[in-house]
């Protein structure tokens, strides 16, 4: 009953799915991929992709191996990220930037569902090049791990916190 509960505690979005053809002698031999992401809404984030005879099967598929990837995203006052991010993987390229509060998602397709399941919920995002989810997805997840919070900072200049935040007044 444990295991349970824990699984619902995960969002999981299914990004995209792919119908594979293989030509055989006697026709055709169809399989699926699904791509999909998983989160808590609080920071952690795990992207996967699966194949499978039938749907179900590779989005259940997906959703095992997503959960076992799991990785933690420092977001800041949990809505936003901490500054302007670009990321690129092969084609890739995603330009991420932070917005005040009560301005949303303001992001395409895969990018707005890595969004959802991470927790964010003010940023501004433009995916440049090509509209790949596969590679827009893993641009947006390595932009998402470059950005540096300032605790991160703080460790490594070995400051306090409060030296390195600026004060708004």
């Amino acid at each position: 009953m444990e295991k349970n509960e824990k699984n619902n505690e995960y969002l999981e979005k299914l990004v995209h799915i792919n119908r594979i053809t293989k030509v055989v002698k006697g026709g055709r031999r169809f399989g699926f991929s699904a791509l999909v992401v998983v989160g808590n809404q609080n920071g952690k984030i795990g992207i996967a992709h699966a194949k499978a005879k039938q749907v179900p099967d590779a989005i259940k598929k997906a959703n095992e191996l997503a959960r076992r990837k799991l990785i933690q995203i420092p977001l800041r006052e949990g809505r936003t990220i901490h500054h302007d991010i670009y990321g690129k993987d092969g084609a890739g390229k995603i330009k991420l930037r932070s917005a005040p509060k009560g301005t949303g998602i303001i992001a395409g397709g895969p990018v707005r569902a890595v969004c959802e399941v991470l927790g964010i919920k003010d940023i501004v995002a433009k995916s440049l090049g090509t509209a790949n989810p596969h590679n827009v997805i893993r641009a947006c997840l390595k932009a998402l791990l470059k950005q540096n919070s300032p605790k991160n900072i703080s460790i490594l200049r070995n400051k306090k916190i409060s030296e390195i935040i600026e004060k708004r007044g």
